[in-house]
């Protein structure tokens, strides 16, 4: 197998310093056209390849992208996080990813990690560091906010209109006839959590219905914060036929109380999640939830960071939820009752 030209070779056989191969390669050699046309001559006669990765480390580039997200044991992030590394498998780019774990002070050490590798971008995945945090690192690298609005950044943030989705879904239990909720939230310092809480509260509130405190828990995202969430919604002894969940993890979570406290789904209890993962379709019963385009928001988060690094605009991008409606919604019957 024959040994790769370097650059020293190119430059020795051109009678040329490497440093000024390097600047013709770059295209900021200042050199006369007999000069330049005899290192190119040479370039092509042994066939020399530059290697990207020296050429960026060169100029000053590491060709990662830093990923914080805030977990990485979770079926939605994982698909963003496919989407992200399927936009990069042709650049020379390559993601690095580190959970933030839910926690604001993981999250800051997982961003001071990330800017002391020198990475050249980075993509924060939700999270609940405070906007004036990223817009002060946006100074030093280019940003992209997925999932959230940061306040100054309005340009490079990705979000999904989640007002709408959470109308979707409160407008389809209502035309079933339901009347008595339960509500599963996301992490309350979440942005998304907060948004579809609000959202769907308000459009029940608007449409005369309201949900009693404590048939509204917190379930962090998670399956097991699902399961306990509606185990307490189970014990606090008020009625409700519908139980709406901020995503599919907690809804997972939430099914599998119902079925250790003999309620059927639907029969009993409709059941609605968040995200459409692709074990929704798969739960017993396929759940009926909101799809957003998971791995496409990925694939847009890396493709935007590529251009922030390349000086393209770039603006903000909301994407459009889309109501699936599965077999875990019927109208009402019994409900669960104290």
């Amino acid at each position: 197998m024959m040994e790769a030209v370097t650059l020293a070779q190119v430059a020795r056989e051109a009678g040329v310093s490497p440093s000024t191969v390097s600047r013709i390669l770059n295209g900021t050699a200042n050199v006369t056209p007999e000069k330049r046309a005899r290192v190119e001559s040479v370039i092509t006669r042994l066939n020399y390849r530059p290697n990207p990765q020296a050429q960026a480390l060169a100029g000053g580039r590491s060709l990662t992208i830093g990923v914080i997200t805030p977990t990485l044991n979770s079926t939605f992030y994982g698909e963003a996080l496919a989407g992200i590394e399927a936009a990069l498998n042709d650049t020379p780019y390559h993601p690095i990813v580190i959970s933030g774990q839910w926690r604001t002070e993981r999250e800051q050490e997982a961003l001071d990690l990330l800017l002391a590798r020198r990475v050249d971008a980075v993509i924060m995945m939700g999270g609940i560091l405070d906007d004036q945090i990223l817009t002060h690192v946006a100074r030093r690298v280019p940003l992209i906010a997925v999932g959230r609005d940061v306040r100054g950044l309005d340009h490079s943030c990705i979000v999904l209109d989640n007002t709408k989705a959470m109308q979707q879904v409160a407008r389809h239990l209502l035309d079933l006839g339901h009347r008595q909720f339960a509500y599963i939230s996301g992490a309350e310092r979440q942005q998304d959590a907060m948004e579809r809480r609000i959202a769907f509260l308000g459009y029940l509130e608007a449409h005369g219905v309201s949900v009693p405190p404590e048939l509204i828990q917190v379930g962090r995202y998670t399956e097991e914060g699902g399961l306990e969430a509606a185990e307490a919604i189970l014990s606090a002894g008020r009625p409700f036929t519908a139980l709406v969940c901020a995503n599919d993890q907690m809804a997972l979570g939430a099914r599998l109380a119902l079925y250790r406290r003999g309620v059927n789904v639907p029969g009993d209890v409709s059941l609605t999640g968040f995200d459409d993962v692709f074990t929704s379709s798969l739960m017993t019963p396929p759940l009926t939830t909101v799809r957003q385009a998971i791995y496409d928001i990925g694939v847009t988060a890396a493709r935007e960071a590529l251009n922030l690094l390349d000086g393209q605009p770039v603006a903000r991008q909301v994407f459009e939820p889309e109501l699936v409606v599965r077999e875990s919604t019927a109208p009402p019957a019994q409900g669960v009752r104290p």
